[in-house]
């Protein structure tokens, strides 16, 4: 389906929403009933809440959602890292070492 290896950034939250959608059918069925709005309102409440459960951030979770082997994931996981850095204005060295990330 994706010949891209990376996922655009705009289209991954939708991707991501939409794939954990497809995975709880039992929430798809609560929320028939309500107006499109209020369906995507209640699947991202849903999948924050998945993600707390999980004990990791929403941005983490629709990434393992979204890549198709754990090379990608590793990959698109220190994408964010960094760009997380850049806009802390911190070293990456540092910012990995503050984290406990591998930086390979």
């Amino acid at each position: 389906q994706w010949n891209n290896p990376m996922i655009a950034k705009e289209a991954r939250q939708a991707l991501a929403l939409q794939r954990f959608a497809e995975a709880n059918p039992q929430l798809l069925e609560e929320i028939r009933e309500l107006d499109a709005r209020e369906q995507a309102q209640q699947i991202e409440w849903a999948f924050e809440d998945a993600a707390e459960e999980q004990g990791i951030q929403p941005w983490e979770l629709a990434l393992q959602l979204i890549a198709e082997t754990p090379e990608q994931l590793q990959a698109m996981r220190l994408e964010t890292h960094r760009e997380v850095a850049e806009a802390l204005g911190m070293e990456w060295e540092e910012y990995c070492q503050f984290n406990e990330i591998d930086p390979e």
